[in-house]
């Protein structure tokens, strides 16, 4: 664990902890050896709760023999109290392990059931408003930190759950211009509106939290998106920020959950190699022009015009997402598989998969570091010298 650095904890439900989070990455980027090996610096780490048994042999194979939605849940469920337990028992008691479930997908008050029953330390929860999350916990001690990206959606939010009795433990303040994934706006044209400029929304809320009687002491404030250097984080962490969330420069990490491949595209990637494009959840998104992608968005407008307002079948009877523009045919959204392009992506198929990035370069360049030395730079500025990998990689 790393105590020599100068910033003050980040404090979450009463838990003392390094003002580093990582992010959560799925299908399966996130997983227990990225979470817990964040966890056990002191830190927290995330699993992504979507579509973990790609790292079970035996749930897959179980899917294989049976491919209906019903095998499918059952097994992602399985796959997430596993993954839960290793990361726990892989983070030896320090630090946090959260779980994050998008509001888009269709079985998420299952993932949080599995989460709270199996004794995550916390629940995060983006792409779209988690106004529910409080009733969908009751009863569990756990902490609820909802994803957002500007200083309305927070006040609604608070608003909403302080009539409920609950607060936030945390709020997870994400950037759309700069973050990876699926990015927290309508559309394209607004991911560089001044409104979600940290140093803005920081400076909103303090007024939101005064009208609320609150203090910045009762709901932390993270901020995500194009952090990757000590000079950021401590710019932020200046600016009144509680914590910083980092995504991609995890993902490239010796202890990331993704194969090799994975890494070295998101690593080895350049600005021109990054487009953002719109997602089948209808958000935009960011990612690594792979030769999918590429052809995919060459030949977008035909297939909008061609298949935009049809139904499909769902490619993989996961029935993932509550609202996927393949499946329900919505015009404007994207039309692929994402759970197939993803799992691809996971898998090191760099012709097939949909690499997920941030646009920033990242903290150690093309280099694959460990878990500590990523902290350890962001946190100290100091860059120990490469060593070893201490992990090789196994899918399932």
């Amino acid at each position: 664990m790393l105590n020599s650095h100068c910033f003050p904890p980040l404090v979450i439900r009463g838990r003392s902890l390094l003002p580093i989070v990582q992010g959560g990455m799925g299908v399966g980027i996130s997983a227990h050896r990225l979470a817990g090996s964040v966890a056990r610096e002191g830190a927290l780490g995330t699993i992504a709760s979507i579509d973990l048994r790609h790292h079970h042999r035996d749930l897959i194979e179980l899917c294989r023999q049976s491919p209906d939605t019903t095998t499918l849940e059952h097994a992602n469920l399985t796959a997430l109290k596993r993954e839960i337990h290793a990361a726990k028992a892989l983070g030896e008691g320090h630090g946090m392990i959260a779980v994050n479930v998008m509001k888009a997908l269709n079985a998420q008050a299952d993932y949080v059931r599995v989460a709270c029953e199996n004794a995550a330390d916390a629940i995060v929860m983006g792409a779209g408003l988690p106004l529910d999350l409080p009733e969908m916990t009751h009863g569990h001690d756990i902490a609820l930190i909802p994803i957002l990206s500007d200083s309305r959606g927070v006040a609604l939010v608070l608003k909403r759950w302080m009539k409920k009795g609950r607060l936030p433990d945390a709020v997870v303040i994400e950037h759309p211009a700069h973050a990876g994934g699926h990015l927290g706006v309508g559309n394209l044209a607004d991911m560089h509106d001044g409104r979600f400029e940290f140093e803005r929304v920081l400076e909103e809320l303090d007024t939101t939290f005064k009208s609320l009687g609150l203090s910045r002491q009762d709901v932390p404030l993270i901020v995500a998106g194009g952090i990757n250097s000590h000079e950021a984080v401590r710019t932020l962490l200046d600016a009144g920020a509680n914590g910083v969330q980092l995504g991609t420069p995890f993902a490239v990490t010796e202890e990331g959950d993704a194969h090799p491949n994975f890494k070295r595209v998101l690593a080895e990637a350049t600005p021109d190699d990054i487009v953002e494009f719109v997602s089948v959840t209808g958000l935009p998104a960011r990612a690594v022009k792979t030769p999918w992608l590429t052809r995919y968005l060459r030949h977008e407008t035909k297939i909008r015009d061609k298949l935009g307002a049809l139904r499909h079948a769902c490619p993989t009877a996961l029935e993932c997402l509550s609202r996927c523009g393949w499946r329900d045919g919505i015009e404007k959204f994207g039309h692929f598989c994402i759970d197939t392009r993803l799992a691809a992506a996971l898998r090191g198929d760099v012709a097939n998969g949909l690499f997920f990035r941030g646009r920033e370069a990242l903290p150690f360049g093309s280099a694959i570091r460990s878990v500590h030395d990523l902290i350890e730079l962001l946190l100290t500025g100091n860059t120990r010298p490469a060593v070893a990998a201490r992990w090789s990689f196994s899918l399932g």
